[in-house]
């Protein structure tokens, strides 16, 4: 799917990785719904982002607010094609740790934000793009790209929420593939290593260092701006479909 006149509906779109996937698909000729839990940071990001480029505010996990927003997406620029799911949380919490067991609310939280909000997303998004006139000779009406983390794989202490939230957006990447297949819709997920987000940017250097160090080659943290890259090439290569892809310069995450 060529991206120019594409509209693309873009979760935690207003900073990190979501960010830098807005301004590379716009740069394509792409059109943006900015999605943000934060009102005022989606609002900031789209008047930066400019004419090609809209907001709206809400939980992931929220039906309405998804179902409202994408409501506003269509209205908006008449059309939806593209879904990536970028927005996510983390929280460290052992599973035994010296005050007890993890709080089940925190395991249940980081599940609903990171899997249950994808999901909602992809899925309310997937009926709208349903309605598309076919884009390509293959027939297909849309694109979903979901982000999971290398933590699906090799989690590091502290992570279990985390790593189960992340490893269920990787378990259902085909599934929903085959659900999706019959009306022309594509999804692929995205693994992402360490990448030079804002959190990362202030991180201190006995932080940063021994997660550069897990990395192969290059040695360093991950740009947003190759996450974009990779993003738009899923929704430019008709083929990829059903696959999780690691973006971590051969990161293996040491278990602490």
């Amino acid at each position: 799917m060529d991206l120019q006149d594409k509209v693309a509906f873009i979760t935690g779109g207003a900073s990190g990785l979501g960010r830098a996937t807005a301004e590379n698909f716009i740069a394509a000729g792409a059109k943006v719904m900015v999605f943000d839990l934060n009102e005022e940071n989606a609002e900031k990001a789209a008047d930066e982002l400019g004419e090609n480029a809209s907001y709206a505010a809400g939980d992931v996990a929220d039906e309405d607010a998804v179902k409202s927003a994408i409501q506003k997406t269509v209205e908006t620029f008449g059309a939806l094609h593209i879904n990536i799911n970028s927005a996510g949380i983390g929280a460290a919490a052992r599973t035994l740790g010296k005050d007890g067991p993890m709080p089940l609310k925190t395991f249940e939280f980081v599940i609903r934000v990171n899997l249950i909000g994808t999901f909602n997303c992809l899925a309310l998004c997937s009926e709208a793009m349903q309605n598309n006139e076919p884009v390509t000779e293959d027939g297909e009406r849309g694109v979903i790209v979901n982000v999971a983390s290398v933590a699906a794989y090799d989690g590091q202490i502290g992570q279990a929420a985390y790593s189960a939230s992340k490893a269920g957006v990787a378990g259902m990447t085909l599934p929903i593939a085959r659900d999706l297949s019959r009306i022309g819709i594509r999804i692929a997920t995205i693994a992402p290593g360490i990448f030079e987000t804002p959190m990362m940017k202030f991180a201190p250097p006995q932080v940063r260092e021994p997660l550069i160090a897990m990395t192969q080659f290059p040695k360093r943290l991950g740009d947003p701006s190759e996450f974009a890259q990779t993003a738009a090439y899923i929704v430019n290569c008709g083929y990829i479909n059903g696959e999780v892809i690691r973006l971590d310069s051969g990161i293996r995450m040491a278990p602490r």
